[in-house]
């Protein structure tokens, strides 16, 4: 009877632990999708890896105040600026996959990894999950009004015929700017002719292209629209398919004579890898509503952008086929790091 009674006490104990390790079991399994499905429960932060006031700067703020009003949460913006954005990028990479470390920037987070392959230390395709792109703009191809040039055709007979006498500068080493400008001057036979002067930021750039200590540059609208405006530089194309609603009188660059030009910096929004499927899908769906809003579109077009959303799938497919199109122009104007 006692032994009986021993083997049930040690069977019972034995079930009853059994059982309870198993609802523990459950609830650690449990845990992560209670905050997935609670996802968000707490504040998100959006690392822009620029300084604060420029174009992807000004964009992200746009997107994470609506972002905000989506998910019904607080969403702050950090900047994180230095190394073309490679800092910010590092830190993002390596943050918790939780969905409150996200990351917005512009195309290029597409162009570092293939200029800075002995030195990045981070894989900008496996270390980050593309939650969606955003929105786009074209460049406007300006110069300094000294520069005796009404069109881009009248600009590269001058460039040509003086090679020694003209500048290019670009806001950064690697940016769609310095990109679009290699472009041009390879397609021109100028590349070993024409130098591009880097500069760290638009606004030191901007400021001696309107002083006249450079003579042209591919930038976009948000910084360089106001000084077009003022008078303070002549446009001569935008980088554009089509021509700018903010600058209808401007011409293309494919109108000047470049059938294949076009170039755009475009902006998205990503996570570190491994986040959960769930809330990539749940960042992408407020991603959708916020760029299909009139009111951003507006505000976007003010600016010199377009919405131009694409979901996770189609994103990480666009940055592929822009990573090889952006190798072949780093190629075929010979960009090194030095």
């Amino acid at each position: 009877m006692g032994n009986n009674m021993n083997r049930f006490t040690r069977r019972s104990f034995l079930n009853t632990a059994l059982a309870a390790a198993g609802l523990a079991g459950a609830a650690t399994f449990a845990a992560p999708a209670l905050a997935q499905g609670d996802y968000p429960n707490r504040p998100i932060t959006i690392v822009v890896p620029h300084a604060p006031g420029g174009a992807v700067d000004s964009t992200a703020r746009l997107f994470a105040d609506k972002l905000k009003d989506e998910l019904k949460q607080s969403v702050v913006v950090e900047n994180r600026a230095g190394a073309s954005g490679m800092i910010g990028a590092a830190h993002v990479a390596r943050a918790e996959p939780d969905g409150y470390t996200l990351y917005f920037n512009a195309s290029i987070h597409a162009i570092n990894p293939l200029l800075y392959k002995k030195t990045i230390k981070f894989d900008a395709v496996k270390d980050f999950a593309p939650v969606s792109m955003l929105a786009q703009g074209a460049l406007i191809f300006s110069v300094n009004p000294n520069v005796p040039a009404n069109s881009v055709q009248e600009f590269t007979a001058k460039l040509k015929a003086e090679p020694k006498k003209y500048t290019f500068v670009t806001s950064g080493f690697g940016s769609a700017g310095h990109l679009a400008a290699a472009l041009f001057l390879h397609e021109t036979n100028l590349t070993k002719d024409i130098p591009i002067v880097l500069y760290k930021g638009a606004a030191p750039a901007l400021q001696d292209l309107v002083g006249g200590q450079v003579s042209a540059m591919m930038d976009p609208m948000l910084s360089s629209l106001p000084h077009v405006k003022a008078g303070k530089l002549r446009p001569l194309a935008v980088t554009g398919r089509e021509r700018s609603p903010l600058l209808p009188d401007v011409p293309t660059m494919r109108e000047s004579g470049f059938k294949d030009f076009e170039f755009y910096s475009w902006y998205g929004l990503w996570a570190p890898a491994k986040v959960p499927a769930e809330i990539v899908k749940k960042l992408d769906a407020a991603s959708a509503k916020i760029m299909a809003s009139t009111e951003v579109k507006e505000r976007l077009a003010s600016l010199g952008f377009e919405s131009a959303y694409k979901n996770s799938a189609d994103f990480a497919k666009y940055i592929d086929a822009e990573m090889a199109r952006y190798q072949k122009i780093i190629d075929a104007a010979n960009i090194t790091v030095e």
